[in-house]
């Protein structure tokens, strides 16, 4: 089995294991690091689908999330418009 081959297959196993809440999930999680780690080129072959995977497992292991919108709006208050009421 190819590298690419045993990777796709854990990040399938992670996939099923999130929506069943397994507890393989941190070791799966574990093992995709360790395949990564051991062989770097394998993440320009990945799928955005399985990178996607990969970022939801940890981010449901370690409770996270990632921030997704820019908040934008005003300046805020010019310098020269500032009165002691707002200090």
């Amino acid at each position: 089995m190819t590298p690419h081959e045993t990777i796709s297959l854990k990040i399938a196993e992670l996939s099923a294991s999130m929506i069943s809440s397994l507890p393989s999930m941190p070791t799966l999680l574990r093992t995709i690091r360790a395949n990564i780690k051991q062989d770097p080129e394998l993440v320009t072959i990945l799928s955005p689908e399985q990178v996607g995977i990969i970022v939801s497992g940890l981010m449901k292991q370690t409770q996270t999330t990632i921030a997704t919108s820019v908040l934008s709006g005003g300046k805020g208050k010019s310098m020269k418009k500032i009165s002691l009421d707002d200090i």
